[in-house]
């Protein structure tokens, strides 16, 4: 069984080079090479860096909240993303430095996102059982409250000043702001080496509460690291390119009916593998098909909205 594991990984691991390089270099010629190379090999740095973030962080919550239909954009990270920059934008506006530089943009939204993750799993969650419910309820609650301010603002707000927002609204690979990749990739990559050396401990935190407290693991502190390293990835992966809501629940189920496997190391490199895949597929779609008439967040969350329906009526069933 684990051959078989071992060889749909394999399977997966040559899709993703056969869809970056198929991204990397259709429609080169010797007159563009120069120009489109360089750009191209920025975006699919970032279809890794997302599609790492969004696979892991995605097979992680639902590991820890028993929930096979749930991804980390419930926590209402999300709505902290749109609230943060049509924030900036009503009280600075589209010329500030703040909106113009990309890197400037991207530590605020990610100091502004993990900051309200600390003040919620640290007020709300304290512990106790059924804890991490409420700690979701309230990401929910001002997720909502915020999506709400957002959109007040958004309509005071000048039609033009609107416009740039809007862009904001959608995932976009269009414009990598190449001087955070390096930042981007260092925060990953320190994550994903936490989180696999602790596979183990997700391995048996999928068995229950009870179980892992009898098998000697501090299951509420466990989860509290789990849920800020969740939210470091989230964060990372929205504030580099936009809310990709569907990605996750789409990726993550499919990676676990593909390995039928318990081992969490081995879920979560099939989830990231097949994110990588739908966004180079997708990003491909968008600009060599589609020529730019729609965004790849269209086409994602069209399909994945399909399949989340699908997973409804599927558990509603069991």
């Amino acid at each position: 069984m684990l051959k078989k594991q071992h060889k749909i990984l394999i399977i997966l691991f040559i899709l993703t080079i056969i869809s970056c390089l198929l991204f990397l270099f259709w429609g080169i010629t010797r007159n563009n090479y120069g120009y489109n190379i360089p750009r191209r090999i920025n975006k699919i740095i970032a279809f890794i860096i997302t599609g790492s973030a969004i696979g892991y962080s995605t097979i992680v919550f639902q590991t820890v909240t028993h929930n096979r239909i749930l991804t980390p954009s419930i926590i209402g990270l999300d709505s902290i993303y749109m609230f943060v920059q049509t924030l900036i934008v009503f009280f600075l506006g589209t010329g500030s430095l703040v909106m113009v530089s990309g890197s400037i943009n991207f530590l605020v939204s990610l100091v502004f996102m993990l900051g309200f993750s600390v003040i919620v799993f640290y007020i709300v969650f304290n512990g106790k059982k059924d804890k991490l419910f409420v700690t979701m309820l309230a990401g929910v609650v001002f997720g909502s409250l915020f999506g709400s301010f957002s959109t007040f603002m958004q309509v005071v707000i000048d039609p033009n000043d609107f416009l740039i927002v809007q862009d904001k609204m959608f995932a976009s690979f269009n414009n990598v702001n190449v001087s955070i990749l390096k930042i981007t990739m260092l925060i990953l990559f320190l994550s994903l080496v936490y989180g696999y050396k602790n596979c183990d401990k997700l391995d048996i935190m999928a068995l229950g509460r009870d179980i892992s407290l009898n098998l000697g693991i501090a299951y509420d502190s466990v989860i509290r690291k789990f849920m800020i390293l969740i939210c470091i990835m989230t964060a990372v992966s929205t504030a580099l390119v936009g809310p990709i809501t569907f990605l996750g629940i789409l990726t993550a189920n499919i990676s676990r009916q593909i390995l039928k496997t318990y081992k969490h190391s081995i879920m979560i490199t099939g989830a990231i593998l097949l994110s990588i895949i739908s966004i180079a597929f997708g990003q491909f779609i968008v600009e060599r098909i589609l020529t730019f008439r729609t965004t790849i967040n269209v086409i994602i969350n069209f399909i994945g909205g399909i399949y989340f329906i699908y997973l409804l009526i599927k558990e509603g069933r069991l």
